[in-house]
């Protein structure tokens, strides 16, 4: 047997599995998109991708001092499933890192940023974690199977994508490549500088929230009205993924809610310190999902089955026993 004939069984083998890993794909960002959003984490963009037939087996392919860097090319290649997950600020890279640990069995977790730093030294800043899915509720589909999830801010990604396109699709002369790794190296920086500027802007605003919201003149709360109010009432919260202040707004109208200032009232009649310790929070969970678990602890099974609630009836469920569970 030829010394590429491994490799060319396992392209053949590779062709005939990706319809079933596009599938998975889909599965996989639809999964991400419903953690992050139960969680109320805010984020930018969840996307997905499955390698190419012609990306496989030119990694397959490669080498390194002569032999094979892909001994057992299915199994070592672990980017066969890719999800990216775009944030604003880099503090919720972390909180998304989190909560994937609650929920995925994480196999490997890089923070390049991180390595980059500690060699003192800009550039490529991305967190990339290996994870596999558990036969848990919500996503048996997916158990055993692998995708590698990057994670990085807004402001990292478009350094990302820039660089990429310079390196790989266009051409540098070598006399400029001295001065364009430089200014690779000064925009990396600087991106470190902006993400800590736009973490500590909402940090400043989330401290100096006012803690009421001028009248609408809907006759019903809107999102921004809505979002406002939150700010004030949960200034400890993270900000949360701008649609879904409209969303729960519309709930609020389900319930009959139709001013803040009866959203106030309501919400004295509960204790927030209960909630947070019945719920476990190990991410710093967003303003709309600390709303959304006072009102399900206030209405209990008439706020789970509400209309806009249908496609998450049994991750209400779960989160209402937490609440209804006598404490030890």
């Amino acid at each position: 047997m030829s010394e590429q004939e491994p490799v060319r069984e396992a392209v053949r083998s590779y062709a005939a599995r990706q319809p079933q890993l596009v599938a998975a794909t889909g599965a996989w960002v639809t999964l991400v998109r419903t953690l992050l959003d139960d969680a109320g984490i805010d984020y930018l963009s969840v996307t997905g991708r499955t390698k190419s037939v012609a990306s496989f087996a030119a990694k397959a392919n490669r080498t390194e001092g002569g032999e094979p860097l892909y001994r057992d090319p299915l199994e070592q290649i672990t980017d066969q499933i890719g999800v990216r997950v775009i944030t604003y600020v880099h503090s919720d890279v972390a909180a998304v890192a989190e909560l994937l640990d609650d929920e995925l069995t994480i196999l490997d977790d890089r923070d390049l940023g991180e390595e980059m730093a500690r060699s003192g030294r800009f550039g490529y800043a991305s967190r990339h974690l290996l994870v596999r899915g558990d036969d848990g509720e919500g996503h048996q589909e997916l158990a055993g199977e692998r995708a590698s999830i990057q994670l990085r801010t807004v402001l990292q990604h478009a350094w990302a994508e820039f660089e990429h396109d310079i390196r790989y699709k266009g051409s540098v002369p070598e006399d400029a490549a001295a001065d364009l790794d430089r200014r690779f190296t000064l925009a990396a920086g600087l991106i470190e500088l902006a993400d800590r500027e736009f973490s500590t802007i909402r940090r400043r605003i989330q401290v100096a929230a006012p803690g009421s919201t001028p009248e609408a003149e809907a006759d019903h709360i809107v999102g921004q009205e809505l979002a406002t109010f939150l700010a004030g009432h949960y200034s400890d919260a993270g900000w949360s993924h701008t649609d879904h202040y409209d969303w729960i707004a519309g709930l609020l109208a389900q319930l009959g809610i139709d001013t803040v200032d009866d959203l106030a009232d309501l919400l004295t009649s509960v204790d927030a310190d209960a909630v947070i310790r019945r719920m476990g929070y190990r991410y710093p969970a967003g303003a709309v999902r600390r709303l959304d678990d006072a009102l399900l602890a206030i209405f209990g099974e008439q706020y789970v089955t509400l209309e806009g609630n249908n496609h998450r009836v049994p991750l209400l469920r779960a989160r209402l026993e937490k609440l209804t569970t006598p404490e030890t």
